[in-house]
């Protein structure tokens, strides 16, 4: 599972926002597709230069990431890399193309437990419901700094 971070929380949100709302949602294309619309949010490409990059190599956003090699310079590569530096892991990418993860899965209502990888009201189901999950490990794993109040002797003594 991705690493919980508000930077990555937000994406998500935004991403799941435009695929509801928006008509450009082709799961066939590389840049407005799940993963693509992630990539939009946590990178500052386009569509079109997103899906220009990765069909530089071939295959969908699964076959790009059982291709990708950290050290090969290609440009899927680094837009790879990009996403993996905000939290995110190959297997959350392959996971997201086709709307796999169990451990969302397991938290959609029963009557949405069966998504279509291709529908964009599914993919903005299960962002948000991934985005759910990655707050709640945020907020039950960060730290409230401890701080001290110290008295001096003028207020100890007024007390």
């Amino acid at each position: 599972m991705a690493k919980a971070n508000p930077e990555l929380i937000a994406a998500m949100r935004r991403a799941a926002d435009r695929i509801e709302k928006e008509k450009n949602y082709q799961w066939g294309h590389m840049g407005h597709c799940n993963c693509g619309y992630l990539a939009q949010e946590l990178t500052s490409l386009k569509p079109a230069e997103i899906h220009r990059i990765a069909l530089q190599r071939s295959g969908d956003w699964n076959d790009q990431c059982e291709d990708y090699c950290d050290n090969s310079r290609m440009p899927i590569d680094l837009l790879i890399s990009e996403l993996l530096s905000k939290g995110l892991s190959i297997e959350d990418l392959m996971k997201l193309e086709k709307l796999s993860d169990r451990f969302v899965l397991s938290r959609l209502p029963k009557d949405q437990k069966y998504l279509e990888r291709n529908n964009n009201q599914h993919v903005a189901i299960y962002l948000n419901t991934w985005a759910n999950l990655l707050e709640e490990d945020y907020l039950n794993n960060v730290e409230i700094e401890k701080f001290s109040i110290e008295l001096n002797e003028r207020e100890i003594i007024e007390l």
